[in-house]
Formats: structure tokens, C-alpha cells, sequence
């Protein structure tokens, strides 16, 4: 693996990469990495002939009361797992490499931005679509691979790819949890024992939604009164069921439907989602 800190070498190397033509991979990351980012590797691995990672911690995507500072960094480790995985590239840019003085341009997907996570942090949407659109330009990848846990991110940066004329294909993979349920996140590091505990609270909810619907539960507004009782020990910031292409609330729930959470467990914002059958 060979780890690049420029524009002008990572753009330079991901040119000779698809010279011939063959798929190249791009994974995004923001390191302090875990099994659902390796699982991101592995399908891009099966589905290109070169794949490259990033690791940068978007100082754009970030308020100016939430955890940039403290955001977990565990650079080495993060590149021995990497390279591991058989990724190819992995570019890891400082801020201001990616942000250099001057810089005036960002995007916002106006809309959809403002909506789940974007309307509890505001702006913060905006600042993952401008870092990721900067990366889209740098690597030119034909496929980008993300997490579907980061549901309305990834229904954001769809929007965008259409908008804006990108010419790669977005890949939503998987959340990938822990055996208790647990959706993985970099975050979870911050959780004492007793709150990773309550963290539980976000899947067991999501869990009764998916069952009501196997039983025949379709009207949003009782699925969601099913679902509170599991999200008293923890501070709810939104239960919603929504289309999962424009984050619009929904009050019928069909196969597709995106059912997400977000809830603090102590000083930790945690997110989950499923998609109903």
C-alpha cells in the first residue's frame, strides 16, 4: 500500500491506476477504523482491480460544539489494517491540503441537507459533500463505497452524484453490528461500559419496528409509538420513517422504507437505521 498526502500525487496515481481502463474503488473514511469500514475493502476488492482509502477527519463537516478535537485518531493501526485489506492507495491529506487558504467553495444539496441529520446538526451535510466531492474529483473513481448505517448520508451523496453529473457509481453496503446488536461505529469508543449497555436501546427499537411490520404494521406513527418505550433511557434525538431516497417523512411504510434513529447515550450521538421488508 502506498500512502500519499498530496493532490497532485494522489490524482497523479489514480490516472496510472485506470490507464487500462480497470475499475478502481474508493473508500472514504475518517480512520479510526472497525470491522464495517474493512467490510467496505473487502466488496471493493471483489468488485475492482485497484482500490484506494482515505483517511481525513473533515474539519467542514463538523459544528463548532461537537467533537472534531476528540474525534478517536489511531493513524498507524488504521494503515496496518489497510494494508492488510490489499487496499492499493490510501490518501491521507492534512486539512490544509484539502482546504488550502482561500478556499471559498462548498455545496450544499439543498433540501435533503437539512433533513434527519442534517437538521439536527446543521450544516454538517454541506461539509461532507464538499470533502466528498473534492474526493470524487481527486480519485476519479468508477465506484464509491459506503455505509448504509449512514443512511441519510448516503442518500445525500446520491443526490449529489445525480446532481452534479459524477461519473461513478455510488455502492450502500451493509451495517455491519456486533453480535449483541450493536450498529459499529468510530464512536462507540467513546462509551463507558454502562452506556454501551444503553446503546442497545437504538437496536432493540429498530428490532420492534421490524417486527410490527412482520406482522402486518404499516402506519408509521404506531410503529414508532411501538418503539419508544425501548429509547426512555436515552436522549431520543429523532425515531423517523422516511423514503430513503429523499428523507421525506412517510405515514405508510413500504418495502424500502428507511426507519431511522439518532439518540445521545451519555455526551455520544449514535445513529442506526433499517430498511423495511
Amino acid at each position: 500500500m502506498k500512502t500519499i498526502e498530496t493532490v497532485a500525487e494522489m490524482q497523479h496515481l489514480c490516472r496510472s491506476l485506470r490507464a487500462d481502463r480497470a475499475p478502481l474503488g474508493l473508500v472514504p473514511t475518517m480512520g479510526a477504523l472497525h470491522a464495517g469500514h474493512l467490510s467496505l475493502v473487502r466488496r471493493a476488492k471483489s468488485e475492482c482491480a485497484s482500490v484506494a482509502a482515505t483517511i481525513f477527519v473533515n474539519p467542514l463537516q463538523f459544528g463548532p460544539n461537537e467533537d472534531l478535537a476528540k474525534y478517536p485518531r489511531t493513524f498507524d493501526e488504521d494503515c496496518r489494517q489497510l494494508a492488510a485489506a490489499g487496499v492499493d492507495l490510501l490518501f491521507a491529506p492534512t486539512p490544509a491540503e484539502m482546504y488550502p487558504s482561500g478556499a471559498a467553495t462548498t455545496i450544499s444539496i439543498i433540501g435533503i441537507g437539512d433533513r434527519l441529520d442534517g437538521a439536527s446538526r446543521p450544516g454538517h451535510f454541506t461539509g461532507v459533500a464538499t470533502v466528498v466531492a473534492k474526493l470524487f474529483h481527486i480519485a476519479a473513481p468508477h465506484r464509491a463505497y459506503f455505509g448504509q448505517k449512514d443512511a441519510a448520508q448516503l442518500a445525500v451523496l446520491r443526490q449529489m452524484t445525480r446532481d452534479l453529473n459524477f461519473d461513478l457509481e455510488i455502492i450502500g453496503c451493509p451495517i455491519v453490528r456486533d453480535a449483541d446488536g450493536l450498529a459499529l461505529s468510530s464512536r462507540n469508543k467513546y462509551l463507558s461500559d454502562s452506556e454501551r449497555i444503553e446503546a442497545l436501546a437504538l437496536s432493540r427499537a429498530l428490532q420492534r419496528i421490524e417486527q410490527a411490520i412482520a406482522h402486518g404494521e404499516r402506519q408509521s406513527d404506531r410503529l414508532i409509538q411501538q418503539a419508544l418505550p425501548e429509547l426512555t433511557n436515552v436522549k431520543l434525538d429523532y425515531l423517523a420513517t422516511v423514503d430513503a431516497q429523499t428523507l421525506l417523512p412517510v405515514t405508510t411504510v413500504e418495502p424500502g422504507t428507511l426507519i431511522a434513529v439518532a439518540a445521545w447515550v451519555g455526551q455520544t450521538r449514535l445513529i442506526d437505521n433499517l430498511l423495511a421488508d
